[in-house]
């Protein structure tokens, strides 16, 4: 008998209904997608670098590639893929997801930002930054924090820790 086929996910609930292996897959396929549109790296290389099949990628991140003349893959400007998050809010870190590839950008390039002003006491990276807001899957709009007394008070309590902007890595 066969398997059922799986189903994207489109929400958060729907990703953490999933299985940690799978949520664990996801969130590497969606990185196979972005490192390519960044570096322009192949499928290939780019698969092999975060331990994901490229067929994986092709099954779950089709959306977001496109098939070239030559029959590679490249990933198109921006996708619509799923991906959850971690934000800083005056009360913490915060779980988003958002289904745009541009938000999840911006919010890498804001959380370099945060890292420079904490490790080197930089704030000129923040200022880009300043009265800007992510927006989640719910059309939410989360404002990004750029007070550097803010900053200092959430990196002393140690919520600004960064490993993975990406939420509840399995």
């Amino acid at each position: 008998m066969p398997r059922p086929k799986q189903v994207a996910p489109g929400t958060a609930d729907q990703l953490f209904a999933k299985s940690a292996r799978f949520q664990d897959t996801w969130t590497r396929m969606t990185h196979v997608i972005s490192k390519m549109r960044a570096d322009g790296v192949s499928l290939r290389n780019a698969a092999r670098e975060f331990g994901v099949d490229p067929r994986t990628v092709t099954r779950w991140g089709g959306p977001a590639l496109r098939k070239r003349p030559n029959g590679r893959y490249a990933a198109k400007a921006s996708d619509r893929l799923l991906r959850v998050l971690l934000v800083p809010t005056h009360q913490g870190t915060r779980e988003i997801a958002t289904r745009d590839s541009r938000q999840a950008s911006q919010l890498a390039e804001y959380w370099d930002a945060v890292q420079k002003y904490l490790q080197r006491g930089d704030t000129s990276a923040l200022r880009k930054f300043q009265g800007k807001c992510i927006t989640d899957e719910h059309s939410v709009e989360v404002p990004l924090v750029t007070d550097p007394d803010e900053l200092d008070r959430l990196g002393n309590a140690g919520v600004l820790s960064f490993e993975s902007l990406y939420a509840r890595a399995a």
